[in-house]
């Protein structure tokens, strides 16, 4: 699938179910939705929902813009710092002293990301689905 036509794809509403399995053992999760709707010339991806860590639960909220940029599906944060381009394999954040990767699996209604990010600040893998609502 071509960049645009994956951008054009991910338009919509998802539900959300993140797992994070920190170093140390620390285990939380997020359950929520996700929409990506037309912004400029992407869309504006807006995770809601709830994240339980260590028995507490609590709102979460998330904002990317997603976009394709020079051929390269790319995701921005919300304020438009460049955060990372969707790639085979594993895409790269560097967040210095920290190194965030992260790799994109495609379903036909429905899509994963795993995220391993490593350095002295953080220590963590996650899981992130996506099921198309």
């Amino acid at each position: 699938m071509t960049p645009a036509a994956r951008l054009a794809w991910l338009s919509g509403r998802w539900r959300v179910l993140r797992a994070v399995r920190h170093a140390d053992g620390t285990r939380a999760r997020f359950e929520g939705h996700a929409t990506w709707a037309p912004e400029g010339r992407g869309l504006r991806c807006v995770e809601d929902g709830t994240m339980v860590l260590g028995g507490a639960r609590m709102p979460a909220r998330r904002e990317t813009v997603w976009a394709v940029e020079d051929g390269t599906l790319t995701v921005r944060f919300a304020d438009g710092r460049p955060f990372h381009a969707v790639a085979e394999g594993w895409a790269r954040h560097d967040c210095p002293p920290d190194l965030y990767r992260i790799a994109y699996e495609w379903g036909a209604d429905r899509f994963a990301m795993r995220w391993r990010v490593t350095g002295p600040r953080k220590d963590y893998a996650a899981l992130t689905r996506h099921l198309r609502l």
